[in-house]
């Protein structure tokens, strides 16, 4: 039966029917019945090519069962210790990705792996608390990008991870993440357009990437992480607690024994220090003059509290050289303080270092107790709490043994070398630009590769070299003819071959004029740098293409109004930005200028850091520490004088090149770099009774030597009393020298010129730019940053 309101469907042959359209793998719903979906639809971009989300089937996975796997990863793999709640998180969260596949397909391996990574990365400790922020956020960041129980890439992560290396299958993350970035990566697509291939830096972008200075990186005191050793952990903490300039009084103790327990884990680590499983006789704890006997001996330290009752016995004490408050020479430690006699101590090694209260020193002798019994316990006779009657009798003193930078870090090998896996301190962020661990190996294919092999010539050009001059008074015309002269040289160059930095350190004037000393004041003081940013502007090339930093000294402003130029605390702030804003006008000037004419931005700038500062290359490849202090005329003042010394230096704290240079313990490394002299200088000298060369460069060099060990055997900037040499308690982190840096400017004008290297670390003292008693004579310190190795330079003016 047919129904009359039923249209009939034409029929035709099957060879005859159009082809059917193809479904959409991704249908766009049409707007209206007139608009229908196109035969065949644009595919959505998708880069990443990620798989289809596969369902997961969440499960309750016990912490016991995930015990095993996260103990190889983690503990065994990376040396990190997992407490019950990190365990705890960690497996409500694979139980929730990853499913009841998570052993089979290796799953919770990966992503363990990668927890553990951004842990290291956030330089979280060795213990993993489940507790903190830290774990939350690390497995909060990562959920983002799960999908179907796997880590993969997506687009949006990527582009906001500063630098990924490597690749991985199947589009996973599991490699490290660098923590830090130049400035010419901020763009938003820098991962695709990074140009560079697991750090194989390629054409693209070579003026940001292949230009090393964008790796540069100044570190004021005042911004430099505040690290604090933790005893308990064996590990260094962040301090939280917001810094003051007024802190409680309980903070300045925290400053000395943040002191002690660093040189002390230092000392617990050296094989001198360390009891051989297999004792075969008793050892003395005399310091034999046999390296081989040296070598097999065995030290122990003595708590100061534990020599109560032991009188007549030999101790070794690690304590703190301070004056006590009835005048006599003591020793603290953080159990206690005893009376110190050094009547018939000899130091090791003899003239080799100084010795003055407010450094931490070895002492190996006896302790005797008092006659009566008055006084006999902890705070008995000195009416002071802590003190320990009787007094200890040195026979032999001598610095901490300094601890080279590879050991504190873990490293082995060369430079170009691998890590090791146990030791050290490769996963602290000791300066905020990455850790050792984490960042090391790559910065330094990234230096090979952009710096180039070290150079064997002696001239040593290109980019990759420091320039350092000390103590530019500009209120002397004949430092701005000095300093002209030396600028003028490097200007000379090809543009190509400009030094990365030049590093102009105070005293910037003689005199503390900001307190009226001298003549002038603040206006004068504006004036001398607008004399100097005139001196800069007749070498646009220079400030277009380096860094300029300048460090302050404790003449300078503002710190210098209220110290009248006397020590002024450290760390101290940079010059005010009020007096050298000319100079900074100059900078821009210059680079606009470059812009114009050649229609390419440069970015030459200048930087006014605080005294002391850092200096980081490369990440924590180079670390180089800046200086401005006059130490050795305070370490004559303070020095002690020891009555074993020969008779015939009587003024030993005062003349410390009176003597040659003795030879005691082997000093590592210690050699002066050759310097380069123009043979003009020669002429216009006016040499009086010629010494003999030899004798003026052996004392010259003892007294680098003495000066350098005192100061890196001490891992401290200020070693010195609070009332000698002030410090800001809450920014006393910045003064510790450990790990040691690669290398270390000392600008000290009461000490000779010099560039040595000690326990692989090079120390350079540039001393003032106008040579002092030698007319017409410039001087200063060029440093190889690739090769290590500086250079004392002169010129005629």
């Amino acid at each position: 039966m047919s129904r009359p309101n039923q249209v009939e469907k034409p029929r035709a042959a099957s060879i005859f029917k159009p082809p059917p359209t193809p479904a959409p793998l991704n249908p766009i719903p049409s707007s209206s019945p007139a608009f229908g979906t196109p035969a065949y639809p644009i595919n959505p971009f998708n880069p990443a090519g990620a798989p289809v989300r596969a369902s997961i089937l969440p499960i309750l996975l016990p912490p016991a069962t995930l015990r095993p796997l996260a103990f190889r990863t983690f503990t065994k793999k990376h040396s990190l210790t997992l407490t019950s709640s990190a365990l705890q998180n960690l497996a409500t969260f694979i139980g929730r990705h990853c499913g009841t596949e998570w052993r089979e397909e290796g799953l919770a391996e990966r992503v363990l792996e990668e927890v553990a990574k951004n842990w290291k990365n956030r330089n979280g400790g060795v213990i993993v608390d489940g507790e903190g922020n830290d774990l939350k956020d690390i497995l909060k960041n990562l959920e983002g990008s799960m999908s179907g129980g796997r880590i993969v890439v997506n687009r949006e992560l990527s582009r906001q991870n500063s630098l990924v290396l490597g690749s991985s299958q199947n589009g996973e993350v599991s490699h490290t993440r660098l923590g830090i970035r130049p400035s010419v990566l901020g763009r938003e697509d820098s991962q695709p357009g990074l140009g560079m291939s697991v750090l194989d830096v390629e054409a693209e972008d070579e003026d940001g990437l292949r230009n090393p200075r964008k790796w540069l990186k100044v570190i004021d005191a005042f911004e430099q992480p505040r690290l604090i050793y933790n005893v308990a952990k064996k590990h260094f903490d962040r301090e939280t607690a917001n810094p003051s300039l007024l802190p409680p009084a309980s903070h300045k103790t925290h400053v000395f024994r943040n002191r002690y327990n660093l040189i002390h884990q230092r000392l617990l680590r050296n094989e001198s220090f360390q009891t051989p499983t297999f004792e075969a006789r008793k050892l003395s704890l005399k310091r034999s003059s046999s390296s081989l006997a040296t070598a097999q001996q065995s030290y122990k330290l003595t708590p100061i509290a534990n020599l109560l009752g032991r009188n007549g016995s030999s101790h070794m004490l690690l304590g703190l050289l301070t004056i006590s408050p009835t005048g006599t020479l003591a020793i603290n430690d953080l159990t206690g303080s005893i009376t110190l006699d050094l009547t018939h101590a000899k130091p090791i090694p003899e003239d080799g270092a100084w010795f003055a209260p407010g450094m931490i020193v070895l002492v190996d002798g006896t302790y005797e107790e008092e006659d009566n019994n008055v006084g006999g316990g902890l705070g008995g006779s000195g009416g002071v709490g802590g003190i320990i009657g009787g007094k200890f009798i040195g026979f032999f003193i001598g610095g901490p043994p300094c601890e080279r930078r590879k050991v504190t870090l873990g490293l082995t090998g060369s430079d170009d070398g691998g890590v090791t896996a146990g030791g050290g301190f490769g996963w602290v962020d000791f300066l905020g630009v990455g850790s050792e661990r984490a960042v090391g190996s790559k910065m330094r294919k990234l230096e090979q590769r952009l710096l180039g092999p070290g150079s064997v010539d002696e001239d040593g050009g290109g980019r990759g070299r420091m320039v350092v001059i000390g103590e530019v008074n500009l209120d002397q015309p004949r430092t701005l003819q000095a300093l002209k002269k030396v600028i003028g040289l490097y200007a000379a160059e090809p543009e190509e071959d400009t030094p990365m930095t030049f590093v102009l350190m105070g005293n910037f004037v003689q005199h503390a004029i900001m307190a009226r000393g001298g003549s002038g004041g603040s206006i004068e003081y504006k004036e001398y740098f607008d004399s100097l940013a005139s001196v800069l502007s007749e070498y646009p090339t220079l400030l277009q293409s380096a860094t300029f930093i300048f460090v302050p000294g404790d003449n300078d402003g503002w710190t210098s109004s209220f110290s009248a130029g006397a020590a002024t605390p450290l760390p101290r702030k940079g010059v005010p930005e009020i007096f050298t804003s000319r100079i900074k006008r100059a900078f821009a000037t210059a680079n606009a200028e470059a812009e114009k004419e050649r229609g390419k931005k440069t970015d030459g700038e200048a930087i006014w850091t605080s005294n002391p500062s850092r200096l980081s290359l490369f990440g924590p490849t180079h670390e180089i520490v800046l200086l401005r202090d006059s130490m050795s005329g305070r370490l004559r003042r303070t020095a002690i004088k020891f009555s074993s010394s020969k008779s015939n230096d009587e003024d030993e704290d005062v003349d410390m090149a009176s003597t040659p240079a003795p030879n005691p313990d082997p000093q590592p490394e210690q050699e002066p770099a050759e310097m380069e002299v123009d043979p003009k200088v020669q002429e216009a000298e006016s040499h009086q009774a010629e010494p003999t060369a030899d004798d003026t460069l052996s004392n010259d060099l003892h007294a680098a030597r003495k000066l350098v060990k005192t100061i890196l055997d001490q891992g401290y900037l200020s070693p010195f009393g609070m009332a000698t040499r002030p410090v800001l308690w809450d920014y006393a982190s910045s003064l510790q020298v450990y790990p040691l840096p690669t290398a270390m400017v000392l600008a000290d004008t009461e000490a000779p010129t010099f560039c040595v290297t000690y326990e692989g670390c090079h120390v350079m003292n540039p001393g003032s730019i106008v040579a002092p008693g030698r007319r017409g004579v410039a001087k200063w310190v060029e440093y190889n940053i690739r090769n290590k190795v500086g250079k004392v330079k002169e010129a005629l003016f």
